[in-house]
């Protein structure tokens, strides 16, 4: 009996696979960029992208790169759960952000990568990566690193497989990663220095559901040799603990309901 043909993907299939390939580091692409990392033939991406872009979920710039359009934003934000998780979180992300005046933020887990669900942005200038909607890479940044820290073998396996680098400190050898990991578990946060961009360092704490399971990370971003922000740990660490218990008396402790599928 002969072998059926592999299903073809279906029109939304595919404009979602064009969607899929921007993250945080690629946030403008050619439509080569956009063919290749989404392995649709280019004359498709083409068509594909044309249309997204008369709905405004592409953007085209002046150099003939596209990035992700507002109505993409727009929708993002309508995430019922997610929005529930803004409100509770923001005065808590207020109180932190009052006593150091740095980007504070909100992240869960989005498949191999973080999305950053909240953001208040911080009052010295730096580069910024993690605006809200932004998907970030787990092992280069606080929050993420929180997350892979408590994450299950599987996610942990897949994310030390591939560690793509960014800076020159990005930790890149699984070895040295996993073994991190383990300190951040033990130690309650995780700390980064420029590992996602240079300039920038991080410190980031767990927020803790239903039976204390990891649902998502605070974590607060500022520039590097400015201050030591590792004096911010025990205040992030009491404040992410007051977020927690807020979490799962508003019925936001369960961590399918953040998890981004």
């Amino acid at each position: 009996m002969a072998e059926k043909p592999a299903p073809t993907r279906s029109v939304t299939g595919r404009a979602l696979a064009v969607l899929d390939t921007f993250d945080a580091t690629h946030r403008r692409q050619s439509l080569a960029a956009i063919s290749r990392r989404s392995g649709l033939p280019l004359t498709t991406v083409h068509r594909l992208v044309h249309e997204l872009e008369n709905q405004s979920a592409l953007v085209r710039g002046s150099d003939g790169d596209y990035e992700i359009g507002s109505k993409i934003w727009r929708l993002g934000i309508l995430a019922s759960v997610h929005s529930e998780l803004r409100e509770v979180a923001l005065p808590y992300m207020e109180d932190v952000y009052q006593l150091g005046n740095d980007a504070v933020q909100i992240a869960v887990l989005d498949g191999l990568r973080c999305l950053v669900v909240d953001r208040i942005a911080g009052s010295r200038t730096m580069e910024v990566l993690s605006k809200p909607g932004s998907r970030l890479p787990l092992h280069a940044t606080g929050v993420g690193k929180v997350l892979l820290a408590f994450g299950d073998k599987e996610l942990q396996d897949a994310v030390l497989n591939s560690l793509d680098k960014f800076t020159d400190q990005t930790i890149t050898d699984a070895g040295q990663l996993a073994s991190q990991l383990q300190t951040i578990r033990l130690q309650g946060f995780a700390q980064t220095y420029e590992e996602l961009a240079a300039g920038a360092s991080s410190i980031a704490v767990p927020l803790r559901g239903k039976g204390g399971k990891v649902i998502a990370a605070m974590g607060i971003v500022a520039p590097t040799g400015v201050r030591d922000i590792g004096k911010m740990v025990p205040v992030m660490q009491v404040t992410g603990a007051a977020l927690s218990k807020k979490l799962v008396e508003s019925g936001l402790g369960d961590a399918s309901r953040l998890t981004v599928e």
